[in-house]
């Protein structure tokens, strides 16, 4: 290789797995790993100084995101995402959590409502010390609690893995169209509704904010990759219906 891959330590997570991750992505996002190039297991091993095992581990969990594809004896190659990616993503996220939040208002118990005013404190406390990592595990928590509540475990699992694949392509709202207090306030509505028992006002404070942050994530990625597309026809093609 002409210049290394990986500029700077992968991340400060204490997981090998994840500190590759981490690695690849920002290798990708600075192009320093580019889209269509076939690269090895041993190559991103060898630059990192580490084993193979948690190379392996991390690239196929940045295949299941869909950043990269293996391809048989030959390695993998980096793939180019883009907006519809984005709004696909957040097209399944509003199939199955919409309906989980209204269920949850119907379902979920006082030990879950306790969680969850906790969980939207603890958020609240991030966002205002400016914390992004911290404030996203507890965002990601609050919708956890829900999907749990709306006794859903698979679709839980499923939105879990979907926030990763956003996470991994790169894009946030925090920061750039909104603050993180302002993701919170967002939440406001159907926290209200799910601790009101209302199905109806919870279901449709989930169906705003997703469909916000996704327009918002879609524009980002039409915007990071100079494409000439309307971010508003891309996520109307993508997610009609839902």
């Amino acid at each position: 290789m002409a210049s290394s891959l990986f500029s700077a330590p992968a991340g400060l997570d204490n997981s090998l797995t994840a500190q590759v991750m981490n690695g690849v992505r920002a290798a990708i996002e600075e192009r320093r790993m580019t889209p269509g190039n076939l690269y090895s297991v041993y190559q991103v091993a060898e630059e990192l100084g580490i084993s193979r095992s948690p190379v392996r581990d991390a690239l196929l969990r940045l295949e299941e995101a869909g950043l990269i594809r293996f391809e048989r004896n030959r390695g993998f190659r980096v793939l180019q995402t883009t907006p519809h990616d984005v709004a696909e993503i957040f097209a399944i996220r509003m199939a199955l959590e919409i309906p989980a939040a209204h269920r949850a208002a119907l379902l979920m118990s006082a030990e879950q409502e306790a969680e969850l005013q906790q969980a939207v404190v603890l958020a609240l406390a991030a966002a205002e010390a400016g914390d992004e990592a911290l404030f996203f595990h507890h965002d990601q928590q609050i919708h956890d609690i829900i999907l749990v509540a709306a006794h859903n475990e698979r679709a839980r699992q499923q939105i879990s893995r979907l926030r990763v694949s956003t996470r991994l392509l790169g894009v946030s709202t925090a920061g750039d169209a909104r603050t993180l207090s302002d993701i919170v306030e967002e939440h406001q509505p159907i926290i209200d509704g799910v601790l009101g028992h209302d199905p109806e006002r919870a279901a449709a404070g989930m169906r705003r904010h997703l469909e916000h942050t996704g327009r918002l994530l879609v524009a980002q990625a039409v915007r990071k990759q100079d494409l000439d597309l309307d971010p508003d026809e891309v996520w109307d093609e993508m997610t009609w219906g839902f």
